[in-house]
Protein backbone atom coordinates (compact mmCIF):
# COMPACT_ATOMS: atom_id res chain seq x y z
CA UNK A 1 0.00 0.00 0.00
CA UNK A 2 0.86 3.52 -0.10
CA UNK A 3 1.36 5.24 3.09
CA UNK A 4 2.22 8.99 2.01
CA UNK A 5 2.99 11.09 -1.12
CA UNK A 6 5.14 14.01 -0.16
CA UNK A 7 7.50 17.01 -1.92
CA UNK A 8 9.81 19.40 -0.46
CA UNK A 9 7.82 22.13 -2.38
CA UNK A 10 7.13 25.01 0.75
CA UNK A 11 2.78 24.55 0.36
CA UNK A 12 2.91 20.83 -0.91
CA UNK A 13 -0.17 19.03 0.69
CA UNK A 14 0.97 15.74 2.19
CA UNK A 15 -1.71 13.30 1.43
CA UNK A 16 -1.15 10.12 4.15
CA UNK A 17 -3.33 6.97 2.94
CA UNK A 18 -4.74 4.07 5.21
CA UNK A 19 -5.66 0.88 4.26
CA UNK A 20 -9.34 0.11 2.19
CA UNK A 21 -10.57 2.79 0.68
CA UNK A 22 -9.12 6.29 0.72
CA UNK A 23 -11.41 9.39 -1.13
CA UNK A 24 -9.52 12.33 -1.84
CA UNK A 25 -12.12 15.02 -1.65
CA UNK A 26 -11.55 18.12 -3.96
CA UNK A 27 -14.13 20.98 -2.46
CA UNK A 28 -15.90 23.76 -4.05
CA UNK A 29 -15.93 26.83 -1.96
CA UNK A 30 -19.05 28.90 -1.99
CA UNK A 31 -17.06 31.75 -3.02
CA UNK A 32 -15.95 30.01 -5.61
CA UNK A 33 -17.47 31.42 -9.35
CA UNK A 34 -18.29 29.05 -12.09
CA UNK A 35 -15.14 29.17 -14.23
CA UNK A 36 -13.60 27.41 -11.18
CA UNK A 37 -14.01 24.29 -12.12
CA UNK A 38 -11.54 22.37 -9.65
CA UNK A 39 -9.44 21.11 -12.78
CA UNK A 40 -6.64 22.69 -11.37
CA UNK A 41 -6.92 21.65 -8.39
CA UNK A 42 -4.03 18.50 -8.83
CA UNK A 43 -6.05 15.25 -8.38
CA UNK A 44 -4.58 14.39 -11.86
CA UNK A 45 -1.11 15.34 -10.69
CA UNK A 46 -1.61 13.28 -7.84
CA UNK A 47 -1.65 10.21 -10.05
CA UNK A 48 1.07 11.94 -12.46
CA UNK A 49 2.92 11.86 -9.33
CA UNK A 50 2.87 8.17 -8.50
CA UNK A 51 3.96 7.35 -12.05
CA UNK A 52 6.47 9.86 -11.62
CA UNK A 53 7.88 7.79 -8.76
CA UNK A 54 7.40 4.54 -10.68
CA UNK A 55 9.98 5.05 -13.44
CA UNK A 56 7.77 6.74 -15.55
CA UNK A 57 9.30 9.31 -18.43
CA UNK A 58 8.78 12.95 -17.99
CA UNK A 59 8.10 13.82 -21.01
CA UNK A 60 7.75 17.52 -23.19
CA UNK A 61 4.20 17.99 -22.34
CA UNK A 62 4.65 17.06 -18.71
CA UNK A 63 3.89 19.59 -15.83
CA UNK A 64 6.98 18.60 -14.40
CA UNK A 65 8.56 20.33 -17.11
CA UNK A 66 7.25 23.50 -15.95
CA UNK A 67 9.79 26.63 -14.73
CA UNK A 68 8.51 26.23 -11.04
CA UNK A 69 9.02 22.64 -10.49
CA UNK A 70 12.46 22.74 -12.34
CA UNK A 71 14.06 21.97 -8.34
CA UNK A 72 11.08 20.29 -6.82
CA UNK A 73 11.33 16.49 -5.21
CA UNK A 74 8.62 14.52 -4.96
CA UNK A 75 9.05 11.24 -2.43
CA UNK A 76 6.47 8.59 -1.56
CA UNK A 77 6.22 5.67 1.53
CA UNK A 78 4.89 2.45 -0.11
CA UNK A 79 5.24 -1.58 0.63
CA UNK A 80 7.76 -3.22 -2.02
CA UNK A 81 8.65 -7.14 -1.74
CA UNK A 82 7.27 -7.31 1.94
CA UNK A 83 9.33 -4.29 3.12
CA UNK A 84 8.38 -0.64 3.54
CA UNK A 85 9.95 1.71 0.99
CA UNK A 86 10.58 5.17 0.84
CA UNK A 87 11.25 6.40 -2.91
CA UNK A 88 12.46 10.22 -3.93
CA UNK A 89 12.77 11.51 -7.42
CA UNK A 90 13.25 14.97 -8.38
CA UNK A 91 11.80 16.51 -11.70
CA UNK A 92 15.72 17.42 -13.24
CA UNK A 93 15.89 15.43 -15.93
CA UNK A 94 17.80 12.06 -16.19
CA UNK A 95 18.09 12.51 -12.47
CA UNK A 96 18.96 9.80 -10.30
CA UNK A 97 15.99 8.04 -7.96
CA UNK A 98 17.01 7.51 -4.60
CA UNK A 99 15.57 5.09 -2.75
CA UNK A 100 15.35 3.61 0.82
CA UNK A 101 14.54 0.73 2.66
CA UNK A 102 13.11 1.53 6.12
CA UNK A 103 12.43 -2.57 7.35
CA UNK A 104 15.93 -3.40 5.78
CA UNK A 105 19.25 -1.64 5.60
CA UNK A 106 17.51 1.84 6.18
CA UNK A 107 20.75 2.92 3.77
CA UNK A 108 19.85 5.71 1.15
CA UNK A 109 20.82 3.89 -2.36
CA UNK A 110 20.69 6.05 -5.55
CA UNK A 111 19.62 3.78 -8.45
CA UNK A 112 19.35 4.44 -12.13
CA UNK A 113 16.15 4.76 -14.16
CA UNK A 114 16.85 1.54 -15.38
CA UNK A 115 17.46 0.08 -12.72
CA UNK A 116 14.61 1.39 -10.40
CA UNK A 117 12.27 -0.46 -13.39
CA UNK A 118 14.01 -3.28 -12.63
CA UNK A 119 13.67 -3.37 -8.97
CA UNK A 120 10.02 -2.97 -9.34
CA UNK A 121 9.25 -5.27 -12.30
CA UNK A 122 10.50 -8.09 -10.17
CA UNK A 123 9.26 -7.11 -6.88
CA UNK A 124 5.53 -6.41 -7.98
CA UNK A 125 5.11 -8.49 -11.69
CA UNK A 126 7.75 -11.41 -11.02
CA UNK A 127 9.20 -9.88 -14.13
CA UNK A 128 12.66 -11.12 -13.28
CA UNK A 129 12.11 -14.96 -12.74
CA UNK A 130 10.63 -14.28 -16.81
CA UNK A 131 12.80 -16.40 -18.99
CA UNK A 132 14.79 -14.61 -21.62
CA UNK A 133 14.48 -17.50 -23.85
CA UNK A 134 10.38 -17.05 -23.89
CA UNK A 135 10.36 -14.09 -26.25
CA UNK A 136 10.22 -10.32 -25.11
CA UNK A 137 8.22 -10.57 -21.78
CA UNK A 138 5.60 -7.33 -21.22
CA UNK A 139 7.53 -4.70 -19.27
CA UNK A 140 6.51 -3.18 -15.54
CA UNK A 141 5.56 0.25 -17.87
CA UNK A 142 3.17 -1.90 -19.73
CA UNK A 143 1.80 -3.72 -16.53
CA UNK A 144 1.49 -1.16 -13.83
CA UNK A 145 -1.01 1.39 -15.50
CA UNK A 146 -4.00 -0.89 -15.25
CA UNK A 147 -3.97 -0.39 -11.22
CA UNK A 148 -2.97 3.86 -11.64
CA UNK A 149 -4.99 5.08 -15.16
CA UNK A 150 -3.66 8.08 -16.50
CA UNK A 151 -6.00 10.65 -18.26
CA UNK A 152 -3.97 12.28 -19.89
CA UNK A 153 -2.35 8.93 -22.02
CA UNK A 154 -6.62 8.33 -22.45
CA UNK A 155 -6.56 5.51 -19.95
CA UNK A 156 -9.84 5.25 -19.60
CA UNK A 157 -10.83 4.84 -23.29
CA UNK A 158 -11.57 1.42 -22.92
CA UNK A 159 -11.14 -1.76 -20.30
CA UNK A 160 -8.37 -3.41 -22.18
CA UNK A 161 -6.62 -0.78 -22.83
CA UNK A 162 -4.55 1.49 -20.47
CA UNK A 163 -3.33 3.66 -23.24
CA UNK A 164 -4.97 5.62 -26.57
CA UNK A 165 -1.82 4.58 -28.15
CA UNK A 166 -0.92 0.93 -27.17
CA UNK A 167 -0.73 -1.12 -29.91
CA UNK A 168 -2.76 -4.42 -30.03
CA UNK A 169 0.08 -7.11 -28.94
CA UNK A 170 1.23 -4.80 -26.40
CA UNK A 171 -2.00 -4.73 -24.47
CA UNK A 172 -2.47 -8.88 -25.58
CA UNK A 173 0.97 -9.52 -24.29
CA UNK A 174 0.04 -7.38 -20.71
CA UNK A 175 -3.37 -9.00 -20.35
CA UNK A 176 -2.46 -12.36 -20.95
CA UNK A 177 0.31 -12.17 -18.62
CA UNK A 178 -1.76 -10.72 -15.29
CA UNK A 179 -4.35 -13.04 -16.32
CA UNK A 180 -2.26 -16.24 -16.00
CA UNK A 181 -2.39 -17.31 -19.87
CA UNK A 182 0.64 -17.96 -22.25
CA UNK A 183 2.03 -14.57 -22.84
CA UNK A 184 4.36 -15.40 -25.65
CA UNK A 185 1.57 -16.22 -27.83
CA UNK A 186 1.10 -12.53 -28.02
CA UNK A 187 4.67 -11.80 -28.51
CA UNK A 188 5.04 -14.19 -31.09
CA UNK A 189 1.80 -12.75 -32.89
CA UNK A 190 3.36 -8.99 -32.55
CA UNK A 191 6.05 -10.56 -34.69
CA UNK A 192 3.67 -11.68 -36.91
CA UNK A 193 2.06 -8.32 -37.19
CA UNK A 194 5.54 -6.47 -37.93
CA UNK A 195 6.48 -8.93 -40.14
CA UNK A 196 2.96 -8.34 -42.15
CA UNK A 197 4.16 -4.22 -41.81
CA UNK A 198 7.38 -4.54 -43.26
CA UNK A 199 5.55 -7.32 -45.65
CA UNK A 200 2.67 -4.76 -46.78
CA UNK A 201 5.48 -1.54 -46.87
CA UNK A 202 7.66 -3.40 -49.52
CA UNK A 203 5.20 -4.34 -51.75
CA UNK A 204 3.64 -1.07 -51.93
CA UNK A 205 7.60 0.14 -52.30
CA UNK A 206 8.23 -2.32 -54.98
CA UNK A 207 4.52 -1.80 -57.35
CA UNK A 208 5.77 2.16 -57.71
CA UNK A 209 9.14 3.62 -57.93
CA UNK A 210 12.80 3.00 -57.90
CA UNK A 211 12.15 0.13 -55.96
CA UNK A 212 10.02 -1.72 -57.72
CA UNK A 213 12.46 -1.26 -60.58
CA UNK A 214 15.00 -2.83 -58.08
CA UNK A 215 13.11 -6.29 -57.09
CA UNK A 216 10.65 -6.78 -60.13
CA UNK A 217 8.94 -10.21 -60.62
CA UNK A 218 10.69 -13.55 -59.65
CA UNK A 219 10.05 -15.02 -62.61
CA UNK A 220 11.54 -12.46 -64.53
CA UNK A 221 14.50 -12.38 -62.41
CA UNK A 222 15.00 -16.37 -62.52
CA UNK A 223 15.42 -16.31 -65.75
CA UNK A 224 18.43 -13.32 -65.86
CA UNK A 225 19.73 -15.07 -62.86
CA UNK A 226 20.13 -18.32 -65.10
CA UNK A 227 21.34 -16.36 -68.31
CA UNK A 228 23.85 -14.51 -66.26
CA UNK A 229 24.96 -17.49 -64.21
CA UNK A 230 25.20 -19.20 -67.51
CA UNK A 231 27.71 -16.67 -68.67
CA UNK A 232 29.92 -16.16 -65.86
CA UNK A 233 30.01 -20.60 -65.66
CA UNK A 234 31.61 -19.59 -69.28
CA UNK A 235 33.86 -16.91 -68.83
CA UNK A 236 35.23 -18.58 -66.03
CA UNK A 237 36.32 -21.56 -68.14
CA UNK A 238 37.64 -18.98 -70.74
CA UNK A 239 39.62 -17.92 -67.92
CA UNK A 240 40.77 -21.04 -66.55
CA UNK A 241 42.29 -22.42 -70.11
CA UNK A 242 43.79 -18.88 -70.59
CA UNK A 243 47.38 -18.62 -71.40
CA UNK A 244 49.51 -15.74 -71.45
CA UNK A 245 52.86 -15.06 -73.69
CA UNK A 246 54.83 -12.80 -72.70
CA UNK A 247 55.59 -11.06 -76.63
CA UNK A 248 51.87 -11.14 -77.25
CA UNK A 249 51.68 -7.15 -77.92
CA UNK A 250 55.05 -7.97 -80.57
CA UNK A 251 53.36 -10.94 -82.06
CA UNK A 252 50.35 -8.58 -82.93
CA UNK A 253 52.22 -5.66 -84.43
CA UNK A 254 54.43 -8.53 -86.68
CA UNK A 255 50.95 -10.42 -87.28
CA UNK A 256 49.76 -6.94 -88.46
CA UNK A 257 53.39 -5.84 -90.06
CA UNK A 258 52.98 -9.12 -92.56
CA UNK A 259 49.25 -8.77 -93.46
CA UNK A 260 50.22 -5.26 -94.67
CA UNK A 261 53.28 -6.33 -96.52
CA UNK A 262 51.43 -9.45 -98.03
CA UNK A 263 48.51 -6.67 -99.39
CA UNK A 264 50.83 -4.68 -100.89
CA UNK A 265 52.21 -7.57 -102.96
CA UNK A 266 48.64 -8.44 -103.57
CA UNK A 267 48.20 -5.09 -105.16
CA UNK A 268 51.45 -4.46 -106.98
CA UNK A 269 50.33 -7.99 -108.53
CA UNK A 270 47.18 -7.22 -109.46
CA UNK A 271 48.81 -4.15 -111.36
CA UNK A 272 51.53 -6.14 -113.06
CA UNK A 273 48.49 -8.53 -113.86
CA UNK A 274 46.50 -6.03 -115.63
CA UNK A 275 49.77 -5.21 -117.67
CA UNK A 276 50.77 -8.80 -118.73
CA UNK A 277 46.94 -8.95 -119.85
CA UNK A 278 47.55 -5.96 -121.76
CA UNK A 279 51.03 -6.93 -123.47
CA UNK A 280 49.17 -10.72 -124.87
CA UNK A 281 46.13 -8.60 -126.30
CA UNK A 282 48.57 -5.82 -128.20
CA UNK A 283 50.91 -9.04 -129.25
CA UNK A 284 47.64 -10.44 -130.75
CA UNK A 285 46.93 -7.29 -132.68
CA UNK A 286 50.54 -6.65 -133.77
CA UNK A 287 50.87 -6.92 -137.78
CA UNK A 288 51.72 -5.10 -141.14
CA UNK A 289 48.85 -3.89 -143.64
CA UNK A 290 48.55 -6.38 -146.81
CA UNK A 291 49.23 -5.65 -150.38
CA UNK A 292 45.85 -6.32 -151.71
CA UNK A 293 44.32 -4.30 -149.02
CA UNK A 294 45.94 -1.36 -150.27
CA UNK A 295 45.48 -2.42 -154.29
CA UNK A 296 41.43 -2.29 -153.29
CA UNK A 297 41.67 0.73 -151.54
CA UNK A 298 43.11 2.73 -154.93
CA UNK A 299 41.18 0.98 -157.39
CA UNK A 300 38.02 1.64 -155.10
CA UNK A 301 38.82 5.63 -155.87
CA UNK A 302 39.69 4.79 -159.18
CA UNK A 303 43.20 5.34 -159.78
CA UNK A 304 45.89 3.22 -160.93
CA UNK A 305 48.56 2.49 -159.17
CA UNK A 306 51.88 3.07 -161.04
CA UNK A 307 54.70 0.72 -161.04
CA UNK A 308 57.14 2.98 -158.57
CA UNK A 309 54.03 2.97 -156.18
CA UNK A 310 54.08 -0.49 -155.79
CA UNK A 311 57.25 -0.40 -155.22
CA UNK A 312 57.57 2.24 -152.67
CA UNK A 313 54.87 0.17 -151.04
CA UNK A 314 56.73 -3.19 -150.99
CA UNK A 315 59.75 -1.24 -148.81
CA UNK A 316 57.32 0.47 -146.57
CA UNK A 317 56.08 -2.65 -145.86
CA UNK A 318 58.96 -4.00 -145.39
CA UNK A 319 60.11 -1.63 -142.95
CA UNK A 320 56.41 -2.02 -141.40
CA UNK A 321 57.34 -5.24 -140.23
CA UNK A 322 61.12 -4.66 -139.40
CA UNK A 323 59.02 -1.95 -136.74
CA UNK A 324 56.36 -4.69 -135.78
CA UNK A 325 59.25 -7.25 -135.02
CA UNK A 326 61.14 -4.50 -133.17
CA UNK A 327 57.97 -4.03 -131.37
CA UNK A 328 56.67 -7.37 -130.42
CA UNK A 329 60.15 -8.34 -129.19
CA UNK A 330 60.02 -5.38 -127.14
CA UNK A 331 56.33 -6.28 -125.42
CA UNK A 332 58.05 -9.81 -125.33
CA UNK A 333 60.50 -9.02 -122.79
CA UNK A 334 58.06 -6.70 -120.98
CA UNK A 335 55.49 -9.72 -120.72
CA UNK A 336 57.97 -11.81 -119.48
CA UNK A 337 59.61 -9.60 -116.65
CA UNK A 338 55.84 -9.24 -115.86
CA UNK A 339 55.61 -12.71 -115.29
CA UNK A 340 58.51 -12.86 -113.28
CA UNK A 341 57.86 -10.06 -110.69
CA UNK A 342 54.07 -11.77 -110.39
CA UNK A 343 56.08 -15.04 -109.63
CA UNK A 344 58.62 -13.63 -107.41
CA UNK A 345 55.91 -11.87 -105.39
CA UNK A 346 53.68 -15.20 -105.54
CA UNK A 347 56.88 -16.76 -103.59
CA UNK A 348 57.32 -13.98 -101.04
CA UNK A 349 53.57 -14.03 -100.64
CA UNK A 350 54.03 -17.81 -99.61
CA UNK A 351 56.38 -17.51 -97.45
CA UNK A 352 55.15 -14.54 -95.47
CA UNK A 353 51.55 -16.47 -95.31
CA UNK A 354 53.71 -19.08 -94.03
CA UNK A 355 54.84 -16.94 -91.16
CA UNK A 356 51.68 -15.32 -90.15
CA UNK A 357 50.18 -18.72 -89.68
CA UNK A 358 52.76 -19.38 -87.53
CA UNK A 359 52.60 -16.00 -85.54
CA UNK A 360 48.39 -16.76 -85.65
CA UNK A 361 48.75 -19.44 -84.19
CA UNK A 362 50.48 -18.72 -81.47
CA UNK A 363 48.05 -15.69 -80.95
CA UNK A 364 45.10 -18.17 -81.10
CA UNK A 365 46.14 -20.47 -78.03
CA UNK A 366 47.68 -17.64 -75.59
CA UNK A 367 46.68 -14.33 -74.39
CA UNK A 368 48.24 -11.31 -73.49
CA UNK A 369 48.77 -10.13 -69.74
CA UNK A 370 46.10 -7.34 -69.85
CA UNK A 371 43.89 -9.38 -71.90
CA UNK A 372 43.10 -11.95 -68.73
CA UNK A 373 43.28 -8.81 -66.84
CA UNK A 374 40.55 -7.31 -68.61
CA UNK A 375 38.55 -11.34 -68.55
CA UNK A 376 39.15 -10.94 -64.44
CA UNK A 377 37.67 -7.91 -64.27
CA UNK A 378 34.78 -8.76 -66.32
CA UNK A 379 34.14 -12.39 -64.30
CA UNK A 380 34.36 -9.68 -60.70
CA UNK A 381 31.93 -7.45 -62.29
CA UNK A 382 29.90 -10.63 -63.63
CA UNK A 383 29.79 -12.01 -60.09
CA UNK A 384 28.35 -8.57 -58.61
CA UNK A 385 25.67 -8.34 -61.13
CA UNK A 386 24.76 -12.12 -60.36
CA UNK A 387 24.73 -11.86 -56.63
CA UNK A 388 22.66 -8.45 -56.96
CA UNK A 389 20.71 -10.84 -59.47
CA UNK A 390 20.38 -13.38 -56.53
CA UNK A 391 19.45 -10.82 -53.59
CA UNK A 392 17.01 -9.12 -55.93
CA UNK A 393 15.80 -12.78 -56.52
CA UNK A 394 15.77 -14.00 -53.13
CA UNK A 395 13.71 -10.79 -52.03
CA UNK A 396 11.15 -10.91 -54.97
CA UNK A 397 10.48 -14.58 -53.46
CA UNK A 398 10.34 -13.32 -50.18
CA UNK A 399 7.89 -11.26 -50.88
CA UNK A 400 5.67 -13.34 -52.96
CA UNK A 401 5.77 -16.27 -50.55
CA UNK A 402 5.50 -14.64 -47.01
CA UNK A 403 2.03 -13.96 -47.46
CA UNK A 404 1.56 -17.77 -47.33
CA UNK A 405 3.96 -18.32 -44.79
CA UNK A 406 2.47 -15.99 -42.36
CA UNK A 407 -1.29 -17.26 -42.94
CA UNK A 408 0.55 -20.55 -41.69
CA UNK A 409 1.78 -19.00 -38.92
CA UNK A 410 -1.38 -17.13 -37.80
CA UNK A 411 -3.47 -19.96 -37.80
CA UNK A 412 -0.39 -22.00 -36.41
CA UNK A 413 -0.73 -19.24 -33.61
CA UNK A 414 -4.86 -19.51 -33.58
CA UNK A 415 -4.51 -23.01 -32.46
CA UNK A 416 -1.75 -22.48 -29.65
CA UNK A 417 -4.15 -19.60 -28.14
CA UNK A 418 -7.21 -21.80 -28.26
CA UNK A 419 -4.79 -24.68 -26.78
CA UNK A 420 -3.92 -22.25 -23.98
CA UNK A 421 -7.61 -21.67 -23.10
CA UNK A 422 -8.41 -24.87 -22.46
CA UNK A 423 -5.52 -25.58 -20.62
CA UNK A 424 -6.17 -22.26 -18.16
CA UNK A 425 -9.52 -22.82 -18.38
CA UNK A 426 -9.80 -22.26 -14.32
CA UNK A 427 -7.98 -19.55 -14.73
CA UNK A 428 -9.85 -18.03 -17.31
CA UNK A 429 -13.45 -18.62 -15.93
CA UNK A 430 -12.11 -17.21 -12.69
CA UNK A 431 -11.68 -13.74 -14.49
CA UNK A 432 -14.94 -14.03 -16.68
CA UNK A 433 -16.79 -15.04 -13.14
CA UNK A 434 -14.91 -12.54 -11.61
CA UNK A 435 -15.92 -9.51 -14.32
CA UNK A 436 -19.57 -10.36 -14.00
CA UNK A 437 -20.13 -10.76 -10.36
CA UNK A 438 -18.69 -7.22 -9.56
CA UNK A 439 -21.35 -5.99 -12.70
CA UNK A 440 -24.18 -7.36 -10.81
CA UNK A 441 -23.33 -6.10 -8.08
CA UNK A 442 -23.51 -2.80 -9.72
CA UNK A 443 -26.48 -3.25 -12.51
CA UNK A 444 -29.65 -5.85 -12.45
CA UNK A 445 -28.62 -6.44 -15.89
CA UNK A 446 -24.90 -7.71 -16.08
CA UNK A 447 -22.34 -7.16 -18.15
CA UNK A 448 -19.64 -9.72 -19.08
CA UNK A 449 -16.22 -10.10 -20.23
CA UNK A 450 -15.77 -12.36 -23.28
CA UNK A 451 -12.35 -13.41 -24.42
CA UNK A 452 -11.99 -15.23 -27.78
CA UNK A 453 -9.29 -16.95 -29.97
CA UNK A 454 -9.22 -14.96 -33.18
CA UNK A 455 -6.63 -14.97 -36.30
CA UNK A 456 -5.40 -11.83 -34.67
CA UNK A 457 -4.61 -13.39 -31.03
CA UNK A 458 -7.48 -12.89 -27.91
CA UNK A 459 -9.96 -10.31 -28.50
CA UNK A 460 -11.52 -8.72 -25.02
CA UNK A 461 -15.04 -7.63 -25.45
CA UNK A 462 -17.14 -6.26 -22.65
CA UNK A 463 -21.22 -6.91 -23.65
CA UNK A 464 -23.21 -4.43 -21.22
CA UNK A 465 -26.65 -2.88 -22.12
CA UNK A 466 -26.32 0.54 -23.21
CA UNK A 467 -22.53 -0.08 -23.28
CA UNK A 468 -22.45 3.02 -26.11
CA UNK A 469 -22.63 5.71 -23.61
CA UNK A 470 -19.74 7.09 -21.99
CA UNK A 471 -20.85 6.28 -18.16
CA UNK A 472 -21.47 2.27 -19.01
CA UNK A 473 -18.19 2.12 -20.51
CA UNK A 474 -16.41 3.74 -17.66
CA UNK A 475 -18.20 1.28 -15.48
CA UNK A 476 -16.76 -1.19 -17.31
CA UNK A 477 -13.42 -0.06 -16.91
CA UNK A 478 -14.26 -0.22 -12.47
CA UNK A 479 -15.47 -3.95 -13.12
CA UNK A 480 -12.56 -4.66 -15.31
CA UNK A 481 -9.57 -3.09 -12.78
CA UNK A 482 -11.50 -5.05 -10.25
CA UNK A 483 -11.35 -7.96 -11.94
CA UNK A 484 -8.37 -7.82 -12.38
CA UNK A 485 -6.85 -6.69 -8.44
CA UNK A 486 -9.06 -10.15 -7.82
CA UNK A 487 -7.10 -11.94 -10.21
CA UNK A 488 -3.92 -11.14 -9.07
CA UNK A 489 -4.33 -11.04 -5.65
CA UNK A 490 -5.35 -14.82 -5.98
CA UNK A 491 -2.06 -15.20 -8.09
CA UNK A 492 0.47 -13.42 -4.99
CA UNK A 493 1.26 -10.58 -7.37
CA UNK A 494 0.74 -7.52 -8.63
CA UNK A 495 0.26 -3.65 -6.26
CA UNK A 496 -1.25 -3.90 -3.47
CA UNK A 497 -3.09 -0.50 -4.19
CA UNK A 498 -5.81 0.76 -7.47
CA UNK A 499 -5.56 4.12 -8.59
CA UNK A 500 -9.12 5.59 -10.13
CA UNK A 501 -9.18 9.39 -11.06
CA UNK A 502 -12.73 11.27 -10.68
CA UNK A 503 -12.30 10.89 -14.76
CA UNK A 504 -13.37 7.40 -14.35
CA UNK A 505 -16.97 8.88 -12.63
CA UNK A 506 -18.01 11.15 -15.69
CA UNK A 507 -20.98 10.34 -16.99
CA UNK A 508 -21.66 8.00 -14.23
CA UNK A 509 -25.16 8.08 -12.78
CA UNK A 510 -24.61 9.38 -8.86
CA UNK A 511 -26.39 6.24 -8.02
CA UNK A 512 -23.70 4.18 -9.82
CA UNK A 513 -20.96 6.35 -8.64
CA UNK A 514 -22.14 5.18 -5.16
CA UNK A 515 -22.52 2.07 -5.75
CA UNK A 516 -19.12 1.53 -7.38
CA UNK A 517 -17.52 3.30 -4.39
CA UNK A 518 -19.03 0.55 -1.84
CA UNK A 519 -18.26 -2.16 -4.09
CA UNK A 520 -14.50 -0.95 -4.45
CA UNK A 521 -14.65 -1.05 -0.88
CA UNK A 522 -15.57 -3.92 0.08
CA UNK A 523 -13.33 -5.43 -2.21
CA UNK A 524 -10.40 -3.67 -0.99
CA UNK A 525 -11.01 -4.79 2.11
CA UNK A 526 -11.73 -8.49 1.33
CA UNK A 527 -8.61 -8.93 -0.50
CA UNK A 528 -6.60 -6.48 1.85
CA UNK A 529 -5.36 -4.36 -0.81
CA UNK A 530 -5.55 -0.02 -0.80
CA UNK A 531 -8.60 1.74 -3.34
CA UNK A 532 -7.14 5.67 -3.67
CA UNK A 533 -9.97 7.70 -5.21
CA UNK A 534 -9.77 11.22 -5.98
CA UNK A 535 -12.98 12.91 -6.57
CA UNK A 536 -15.53 16.06 -6.80
CA UNK A 537 -17.35 16.75 -3.39
CA UNK A 538 -20.48 17.68 -5.02
CA UNK A 539 -20.30 14.11 -7.12
CA UNK A 540 -19.69 12.60 -3.72
CA UNK A 541 -22.33 13.24 -2.00
CA UNK A 542 -25.01 13.39 -4.71
CA UNK A 543 -26.16 10.11 -3.79
CA UNK A 544 -25.94 7.21 -0.62
CA UNK A 545 -25.85 3.80 -0.32
CA UNK A 546 -27.28 1.35 2.14
CA UNK A 547 -24.40 0.15 4.80
CA UNK A 548 -21.88 2.60 3.24
CA UNK A 549 -21.29 6.23 4.34
CA UNK A 550 -18.10 7.84 2.40
CA UNK A 551 -17.21 10.18 5.11
CA UNK A 552 -15.67 7.52 6.75
CA UNK A 553 -13.29 7.09 3.54
CA UNK A 554 -12.63 10.28 3.00
CA UNK A 555 -9.18 11.76 3.63
CA UNK A 556 -8.28 14.74 5.94
CA UNK A 557 -6.76 16.81 3.07
CA UNK A 558 -8.85 18.13 0.66
CA UNK A 559 -8.32 20.08 -2.39
CA UNK A 560 -9.89 23.26 -3.98
CA UNK A 561 -9.43 25.75 -7.10
CA UNK A 562 -11.36 28.42 -5.14
CA UNK A 563 -7.50 29.92 -4.31
CA UNK A 564 -4.14 30.06 -5.10
CA UNK A 565 -2.73 27.81 -2.38
CA UNK A 566 -5.53 25.59 -2.20
CA UNK A 567 -4.74 23.00 -4.71
CA UNK A 568 -1.97 19.50 -4.22
CA UNK A 569 1.10 21.90 -4.96
CA UNK A 570 0.18 25.13 -2.89
CA UNK A 571 0.40 27.33 -5.83
CA UNK A 572 -0.96 27.74 -9.39
CA UNK A 573 1.30 26.95 -12.69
Amino acid sequence: MIHCIYSNLPKFKTVEFHRGLNVLIVRREQESTEKQTRNRAGKTSLIEIVHLLTGADIKKDSPFRSDKLSEAMFGMEFDLGGSKTKVERKTKKNTKIVMQDYDRDRKEKELSHKHWLQILGDCLFDLGTTSDGQGNPPTFRSLFPYFVRRQNSGGFSSPEKQANMQQVGDFQKALMFLLGLDWTIASDWQQVRNREKTLKELKKAAGIGAFGNIIGKASDLRTQLAVAEANLKKLRNQVDSFKVHAEYSELETEADKITSKMNILSNENTIDIAVIRDIEKALQSEHPPTLSNLEEIYAEVGVSLPQVATKRYEEVRSFHESVIRNRRDYLSEELNSAKQRVEIRNESKAKLDQKRSEVMGILQSHGALEQFSKLQAKIIKLETDVEVLRQRFQAAEQLEGSKTELEIERNRLTLRLRRDFTEQKQRLDEAILAFEEISKRLYESAGSMTVEATSNGPLFEFPMQGSSSKGIRNIQIFCFDMMLMRVCNKRGFGTEFLIHDSHLFDGVDGRQVISALKVGSQIADELGFQYIVTLNEDDAFKESADGFDIREHILPVTLTDATEDGGLFGFRF
